[in-house]
């Protein structure tokens, strides 16, 4: 039995009693330290009752509310689609939150969606991708930004979209709005997705990203170097020789 499995477990025999839920979950939480639990996280995001869920996604504890974040990731796809507005809306209000642990728990509920329905990450985040707001552009592009995602033309072709609209966003800010913590949170994740939305369907990605290369903005030409420096891409700029017979 894996980690999680033992987790999922240990939760199910709580019966969704919220204290002790909230007390099991909290002295497992890894924090305060280096790393949370993710493990943890991911056993109640697959068995927690819906309305715990929604509790623990507006907790005041950090921890807490990682969890019930990443758990309405299960509750969009587990309601009919016209009933997920409110869910989707909770979503990308915590992805505008100022707790980092908290903005990659919304990354990991919409990469359960996209496990699920793909089409509704693709739709959700090329919505989201056009907000005010850069920490909820920044979701969009961790959410879709995932390897495991990326197996079909459809949502490889999504997640390229989303890179070059965000890239775009940010090119189109006075320099001043780029000092914005949103939008430099926003610059860090382009600096590594466009590598994995790129790897996703090389063919169509690498003449994208190859074109911003002849930027002369500063922040794009620093998103296209960070993706250079990642494995994933120099393999596909950089293929091994293969030995001739």
């Amino acid at each position: 039995m894996s980690v999680r499995e033992e987790h999922r477990a240990a939760l199910r025999a709580l019966d969704g009693d919220p204290a002790a839920v909230r007390a099991y979950l909290t002295a497992r939480s890894g924090l305060p330290g280096p790393r949370a639990n993710l493990e943890l996280i991911g056993a109640f995001a697959d068995v927690a009752p819906a309305s715990l869920v929604l509790a623990l996604a507006d907790s005041p504890d950090e921890y807490l509310r990682c969890c019930g974040t990443v758990g309405l990731g299960r509750l969009v796809v587990d309601v009919p689609a016209g009933a997920r507005t409110e869910l989707t809306d909770l979503l990308r209000f915590r992805a505008a939150e100022g707790s980092w642990r908290v903005r990659e728990a919304v990354a990991m509920a919409l990469q359960r969606i996209g496990d699920a329905e793909p089409a509704t990450l693709g739709a959700l985040v090329a919505f989201w991708v056009d907000d005010q707001d850069p920490l909820v552009r920044r979701a969009a592009v961790a959410g879709i930004c995932e390897p495991r995602l990326l197996r079909t033309p459809a949502t490889a072709t999504t997640a390229l979209d989303v890179c070059a609209a965000a890239t775009a966003s940010i090119g189109a800010l006075p320099s001043d709005a780029r000092r914005d913590t949103g939008v430099r949170a926003l610059r860090q994740a382009l600096g590594y997705c466009w590598s994995v939305a790129v790897a996703g369907d090389p063919a169509a990605g690498l003449p994208r990203l190859a074109a911003l290369r002849s930027s002369d903005d500063s922040d794009v030409a620093w998103i296209v170097r960070e993706n250079a420096k990642k494995t994933r891409l120099r393999r596909l700029l950089d293929p091994p020789d293969v030995p001739s017979g």
